[in-house]
């Protein structure tokens, strides 16, 4: 399990996500392993029948313009807040975001997965439930949560 030389590290773009990635950017430094910052493209969903867009839309191009932006938008991450001296990569996938953190660590062999948790609670966690403690359950590597800062009060 040590040294961690894979470290895969989800981001939503969230100010919790960016707490994640100065804990997986230390493992990094720490171990002198790769981070591979991830974003997943959730599914798009249509008003319209199943396989019938709307005059003027095309799925299609839109996924690839919501790629081409996750994927600029991951590499400036890297540009302004990685620490020199880590090498890095942005993966930028599609589908539901739990699945798909879980599939690219074992495709990656990633030895941890750092997420940050959101803190929802209630309802809302009935509801939507949690990446970040679905990801726990279902990870083959271990997967260190980080959670959400705490808001400072006035």
């Amino acid at each position: 399990m040590l040294p961690f030389k894979k470290i895969l590290c989800p981001t939503d773009f969230s100010e919790p996500s960016y707490e994640s990635f100065k804990t997986a950017s230390e493992l990094a430094l720490q171990f002198s392993g790769e981070l591979c910052l991830v974003h997943v493209i959730g599914p798009i969903p249509t008003a319209s029948a199943p396989g019938v867009a709307p005059a003027g839309f095309s799925v299609g191009v839109y996924q690839q313009e919501l790629e081409k932006s996750a994927q600029q938008d991951l590499q400036k991450v890297i540009d302004e807040k990685m620490p020199e001296g880590i090498s890095a990569r942005a993966i930028v996938a599609h589908g539901d975001a739990a699945n798909e953190i879980v599939r690219i660590a074992d495709e990656e062999d990633a030895d941890v997965i750092v997420i940050a948790t959101h803190g929802r609670t209630g309802w809302r966690h009935l509801v939507f439930g949690s990446v970040a403690e679905r990801v726990v359950r279902y990870a083959n590597c271990p997967v260190l949560t980080v959670p959400a800062p705490k808001k400072k009060e006035e």
